[in-house]
């Protein structure tokens, strides 16, 4: 039980850090602030929530898995809600959003 347990916790642990090296390809490929942040909020919530599950995995069941849990529910509720946030934020004040829009819709007609 010992090892599927360790197993899990490792596998968890590593498809974190794979969803991290994602964000961060993502972050610096796309060329659109809005994009970018997709990027960064899908990756930080889903990295930090896989990497977690696996500590928890890893140290057991006990008061330390219930505080990792609390955690990880804390964060699928913030980080998506603070990205939201973020982005309305640069929708309403981006004088050029328009312009940038008009741009990417010729790029894909062409």
């Amino acid at each position: 039980m010992e090892v599927i347990r360790f197993i899990l916790g490792i596998g968890f642990i590593i498809t974190g850090l794979l969803v991290f090296v994602v964000q961060l390809v993502g972050v610096y490929k796309f060329k659109y602030i809005l994009n970018r942040m997709h990027a960064a909020g899908m990756g930080d919530t889903m990295g930090i929530s896989l990497c977690l599950i696996g500590t928890m995995f890893l140290y057991g069941w006990g008061f330390t898995t219930l505080k990792v849990a609390l955690i990880v529910a804390f964060l699928w509720l913030a980080s998506p809600v603070s990205s939201h946030l973020i982005s309305r934020l640069e929708v309403t004040t981006n004088e050029n959003l328009e312009e940038y829009c008009k741009v990417q819709k010729e790029e894909e007609e062409a």
